[in-house]
Parts: C-alpha cells; sequence; structure tokens
C-alpha cells in the first residue's frame, strides 16, 4: 500500500546521495515561519519556543505545568519533530507574558514574546524552513543533490505524506479504515494486539499477552503513558465489546487514524499522477496557488502555462462528505484507487463513525529558498540541504528523493 511504507521518486532517473540524517538533534533544524505577525495587542499572549530533543506536545505540557496552565488553553500552529532543533510559536491567553519570557529549561526555552487578538489555531502558519546535515553520503553527493534539486525546483515535489503520517507502527492508516468502514473488531485487534519487531518490550509485552487472552498481564504491562489503550484494554475486559474500547480513544488520535486512512488514498492518486504532477488535464480540479480555490480544468491548453508557473496545480482528494472528485481521466484514476479498496464515492457521503469532511490537496508543492553545501564539523563531512516547504508538506519527501532511500 503506497504511502505507509515506501513512495516513487520523481527523480527516479538521478542518483541519490545516500547517506543518514538525524544522528544528533543539531543535524536537523527547523525554523516555523509564521503567516502573519503578533500585532502587538490583545489578551494572548505570543511566544517562540526554542527546544531540542523532544517532541511539541512535550514542550507544552513543560511550559503549562510551569505556567501553572492546561496543555489545552495552549494555541499551536504546528507539530515538530522530537529529534531535531525547532523553533516554533505559540500562544496563550490571560498569561503572565514576562513569566512565560523566563521559562528555560535544558531542552525546552521561549526566545521571544508578543501580544495578538486571538489565539494561534493549527495550520495558522506559512510553512517552515529546514536546514538538514546529511551525513556518510556517497561520491558526488553534491553534484547529485543539485541535479535533484533543480529538477524538484523546476517541477515541484511530489506532496506524498511522509512515513509520520502513519505512526511508529505504520498501521494508523489500518487504524482509521477500521474506524470508516465500522470495523470494531478489527480496530481493537490492531489497538491493544498484534506485536510487530519494533515495539518497545514493555508494549509488546502488552500486545502478546492480549493476544493470548491474557488480559490481566496485558493491563499490567502497558506503560502508564499509553493511557488510550490502558483504558481500552480495561474496557475490553468488562465487557469484550469493540464499541466501548473506542469510546475510550481520545478523539484526537481518531481524527488522525482516519486521517492517515485518507492519506494513503491520496498517496496512491499522487503515484499513478507523477509524471504529470506539473501538468494538468481535462478533468482535473486545479488549485490556485495564492486564493487555494479549486476549479474544473475544462480547456487544459489554457491552463498549462500557469501550472508551468506555479500558479495552479492539479489536486488529488482527500476523500470525505464534501471532497469534489475529479472528472475525465483524471477522475478514472480516483475511482480506480476506490475501486481498488472496494469503495466508490458516494461511500463518503453519510460516514457516522467519524467525522470526514474532506476536500483537495495539491499533487505537488513548490520548493523556494534551495540551498545545499559540503561542510565539516567536529562529527566530521556532511552535506547540508536546505529550503522552504509550505505548511503541511514533508521535508522527508524532498529528502527521500535527494538520497534516493526511505527517511524515517
Amino acid at each position: 500500500m503506497v504511502g505507509e511504507n515506501s513512495v516513487p521518486y520523481l527523480t527516479s532517473g538521478i542518483g541519490g546521495t545516500g547517506g543518514v540524517i538525524k544522528q544528533r538533534p543539531e543535524d536537523f533544524r527547523v525554523d516555523e515561519v509564521p503567516l502573519y505577525e503578533a500585532g502587538g495587542q490583545g489578551d494572548h499572549v505570543y511566544f517562540r519556543v526554542r527546544k531540542a530533543g523532544v517532541p511539541t506536545p512535550e514542550a507544552v505540557q513543560r511550559i503549562a505545568r510551569y505556567m501553572g496552565r492546561s496543555p489545552g488553553d495552549f494555541g499551536v500552529a504546528g507539530m515538530k519533530d522530537a529529534q531535531a532543533v525547532t523553533t516554533q510559536y505559540m500562544s496563550l491567553e490571560h498569561a503572565d507574558a514576562d513569566r512565560l519570557a523566563a521559562y528555560r529549561d535544558q531542552q525546552v526555552e521561549v526566545a521571544w514574546v508578543g501580544r495578538h487578538g486571538n489565539k494561534l489555531r493549527t495550520g495558522h502558519l506559512a510553512g517552515n524552513r529546514f536546514t538538514i546535515k546529511v551525513r556518510d553520503c556517497r561520491e558526488h553527493a553534491l553534484e547529485a543533490a543539485r541535479d535533484v534539486l533543480s529538477v524538484l525546483e523546476r517541477r515541484g515535489v511530489p506532496n506524498f505524506f511522509g512515513a509520520q503520517r502513519f505512526g511508529a507502527r505504520g498501521d494508523t492508516a489500518k487504524l482509521g479504515e477500521a474506524l470508516f468502514r465500522g470495523d470494531g473488531k478489527l480496530f481493537v485487534e490492531l489497538f491493544l494486539g498484534r506485536p510487530i519487531a519494533g515495539d518497545p518490550p514493555d508494549c509488546r509485552k502488552a500486545r502478546e499477552a492480549f493476544d493470548a487472552g491474557d488480559l490481566d498481564t496485558a493491563l499490567r504491562a502497558w506503560p502508564y503513558k499509553y493511557r488510550d489503550q490502558r483504558a481500552g484494554a480495561k474496557a475490553w475486559e468488562r465487557r469484550k465489546n469493540p464499541a466501548d474500547v473506542i469510546r475510550t480513544v481520545d478523539k484526537r488520535f481518531k481524527r488522525l487514524y482516519v486521517s492517515a486512512f485518507q492519506s494513503v488514498l491520496f498517496n496512491e492518486v499522487l503515484a499513478r499522477r507523477l509524471d504529470s504532477i506539473d501538468t494538468v488535464y481535462a478533468g482535473d480540479l486545479a488549485m490556485k496557488a495564492g486564493s487555494g480555490g479549486v476549479f474544473l480544468v475544462e480547456q487544459p491548453e489554457v491552463e498549462r502555462p500557469r501550472a508551468a508557473a506555479f500558479e495552479i496545480s492539479p489536486t488529488g482528494p482527500i476523500v470525505g462528505r464534501r471532497c469534489r472528485f475529479a472528472q475525465g481521466n483524471p477522475g478514472q484514476i480516483e475511482k480506480d484507487i476506490l475501486a481498488s479498496h472496494g469503495l466508490a464515492e458516494t461511500d463518503f457521503a453519510n460516514v457516522e463513525t467519524v467525522k470526514m469532511p474532506g476536500e483537495r490537496r495539491p499533487l505537488r508543492f513548490q520548493l523556494k529558498d534551495i540551498s545545499v553545501l559540503e561542510g565539516s564539523d567536529e562529527h566530521g563531512s556532511f552535506l547540508e540541504v536546505a529550503f522552504f516547504a509550505p505548511s503541511g508538506c514533508y521535508a522527508t519527501v524532498v529528502l527521500n528523493e535527494v538520497m534516493k532511500q526511505a527517511v524515517p
């Protein structure tokens, strides 16, 4: 299934650099670029956080404890990698700005504060600036990277959902599909059982015990931080009712699972359209770069110069109730992908189990501010790749193309 393990390369005819990333947090730097500047007035304190080696939710929890507030009070535009040095913006209403500005620990610090009238919402960022060191590269890596990035700059980057979308176990899409289809039994099996080689030992023990029907051992084995699994196991022990287990799962995680299922379907459409991400055909639903408006392409010969200039791009479906599907040959590809999963367009009209509004997503994104250079530090030589990517796009897809190997 495309999207859970690997995706094809647009630049398959160009060799890759090979190498490794994220050997240490400072090798992977992400700087969030805000969608707008703080206005200077208002009840919401905006602040920039610099963190290293911790995920965004953990950083929020630390600051929340320090401020005596709930993590849910915080506004966050996007999630940032744990194994990286990152800067990102957050907001907190009715907060002591001076106290916030003083926060720092060994991994997290507040670097700037300001004020604004509204809470920072998910997605309220223009994008991210990535600066990534690739180590242990092959010979002629600089030349290969330049050739790949030249193609991506000209044609766009395939807008695949990266491996992070599908979780450490790679099963979030299967969990989401089980929710979508109302298959509670499969959801419970995936959520509480079916161990894999990469599971942490304590989690693996819990999953093995669940599969063996030893619920007491499974309950004792689940680490405390896996609250949903612990609650789900308790619910299963009481009545062995899948619906009871599903109700214990945090709504945010259920949305994440369904989103992963939607992402797999999109990735498969994109894989079929890979050679044409920079052009449009009759029946395409194209998105305008500035406004995000979507329109039906009826005269492709008129619209193709706009696609070449990145003014518009073809899109693929994020399936759901409000998702429009393409027509003509592009639409047939979408129908074929759905059919391969035993689905049809009408199946998304009235989904009761989970909310799936649906939308269209561009098949590519524009790479900007690109640079690549060779360097060395106390840890050895490296190839440094830097670029800006819009919000919602995955840097790992760029690195997949450059390195010609799957990047976690």
